[in-house]
């Protein structure tokens, strides 16, 4: 049995050329779209965490420093 992933990989290459282009196109705006929605509700928590006082003020110079150890010790 195939699974549904197959079924529309299947789907896709009985469409013409044009057709495919066309659905990655629309298939690429849609997880743009969908990371835009994460990020600004990314940005909707960190601003309500910070207004509650969980975050302190940082200069910039502090947060690229730690931003720069933590993906040194990622893999």
């Amino acid at each position: 049995m195939t699974t549904s992933f197959e079924k529309a990989l299947n789907t896709v290459s009985q469409l013409p050329p044009e057709q495919q282009a066309m659905l990655v196109e629309i298939i690429q705006n849609r997880l743009i779209e969908s990371r835009r929605k994460e990020i600004a509700q990314d940005a909707k928590e960190s601003i309500a965490t910070f207004q509650q006082g969980k975050l302190r003020p940082q200069s910039a110079e502090t947060l690229i420093s730690q931003l720069q150890k933590v993906l040194e010790e990622d893999p």
